[in-house]
C-alpha cells in the first residue's frame, strides 16, 4: 500500500454563501463609549438629549479612539444657525506630527436645521444650556450626545445625593432580607 496523505480537504463554500464576520473594534462599532462625562448629571438636571455628529480632524478621530476626550468642562452653543462644541479635549495622537490638532479648539455639531432652532429656543430660557454627556462611534463615526440641561444649586446636589444613599440603604436591607427568609 501507498502513502496516505496527511493535508485535510476542505470544501469550498457554496456560490451565494457569506463570509464568516470578523470581530470588529467595540470602540469603532459602537458597542462602547469613547468619553462619558460624569459630572453632568450632578451638576445638572438633563431634561432632553440629542445626538450630533462632529466635524473633526483626522488624528482627533485617532485619538478619540485612543481614549484621549475628556468632556469634563465642555458646553454647547448656538451663533448664527449652527452649533458649536466649545472646550471638548482631545489629547493630541501619539503617532501624529507637527500638524497636529488644537486640543480645545471649537468644533462644529452636525444637527438638523430643525434642532438647531428647536435648541436655540430651549437654550434661550434663563438658566438652560447644551452639555455633552458622552462621545460615541455609531457606525465609525464620532458622535456626540447632547443634553438640554438646567443648572443645579447646591442644595438641589445634597438632596440627589441623599435621595440616592436613601435607595441603596433601602435596596441593600432587601437584599439582606431575602438573604435571611431563603434560609
Amino acid at each position: 500500500m501507498g502513502r496516505q496523505s496527511s493535508h485535510v480537504v476542505v470544501p469550498k463554500p457554496a456560490a451565494g454563501a457569506k463570509k464568516p464576520v470578523r470581530p470588529r473594534n467595540p470602540v469603532a462599532s459602537g458597542e462602547r463609549d469613547a468619553a462619558h462625562n460624569r459630572a453632568a448629571a450632578h451638576n445638572y438636571v438633563l431634561l432632553d438629549r440629542f445626538e450630533a455628529g462632529l466635524v473633526l480632524r483626522g488624528t482627533e478621530v485617532k485619538s478619540i479612539r485612543e481614549g484621549k476626550a475628556n468632556l469634563k468642562d465642555s458646553y454647547g452653543l448656538i451663533k448664527d444657525g449652527e452649533a458649536f462644541l466649545l472646550n471638548l479635549h482631545i489629547g493630541p495622537y501619539s503617532h501624529g506630527n507637527i500638524a497636529n490638532h488644537d486640543e480645545t479648539r471649537t468644533r462644529k455639531l452636525l444637527l438638523h436645521g430643525d434642532e438647531v432652532r428647536k435648541l436655540l429656543q430651549k437654550t434661550q430660557i434663563k438658566g438652560h444650556t447644551l452639555i455633552p454627556t458622552r462621545l460615541y462611534f455609531r457606525k465609525g463615526r464620532v458622535k456626540c450626545e447632547l443634553a438640554l440641561a438646567k443648572g443645579k444649586q447646591d442644595w438641589d446636589k445634597r438632596e440627589t445625593e441623599r435621595r440616592r444613599e436613601a435607595d441603596r440603604d433601602a435596596q441593600a436591607a432587601i437584599k439582606a432580607n431575602k438573604g435571611r427568609n431563603s434560609r
